[in-house]
């Protein structure tokens, strides 16, 4: 079954905790603060198959120059199959002619994030104060 792709504001708590589990990500331990961050995004887009949550992405933009993409994630009983290409392709559709478009990849994230049009910024350097233990 193809998966279903759209642009939302409504995240259920249960099935976003469980992705974030069946990735490993440490923001599954903080679920209040996950869920508030993730509501309060400008943007949200979820990949659906028979309506069970199978990706989710979100944006946080100013509206009119930046956006930043803090969280991009597919269950992995689902990896490889074009899913968080074609969430990515639509939060760059909704945010075409930005004039910066950021994000941090790490692992085996960059491979994917260059093959949706994202380069090395230029002498940039990742920097973060973080208190998860996922990377």
């Amino acid at each position: 079954m193809e998966p279903v792709i759209s642009l939302t504001d409504k995240l259920g708590q249960a099935e976003t905790l469980a992705l974030y589990r069946a990735n490993d990500w440490s923001a599954a331990a903080k679920p209040q603060q996950l869920m508030a961050a993730l509501n309060n995004s400008h943007s949200l887009v979820t990949a659906r198959i028979d309506h069970q949550l199978v990706g989710l992405g979100n944006a946080l933009s100013d509206g009119h120059l930046v956006v930043y993409y803090p969280h991009m994630l597919v269950d992995p009983a689902f990896h490889h199959r074009g899913i968080g290409r074609d969430m990515m392709r639509a939060m760059q559709c909704r945010y075409v002619g930005f004039h910066q478009q950021v994000l941090i990849a790490d692992g085996k994230a960059i491979d994917f994030y260059n093959k949706a049009g994202f380069e090395r910024a230029g002498k940039t350097q990742a920097m973060w104060v973080y208190s998860g233990n996922d990377h």
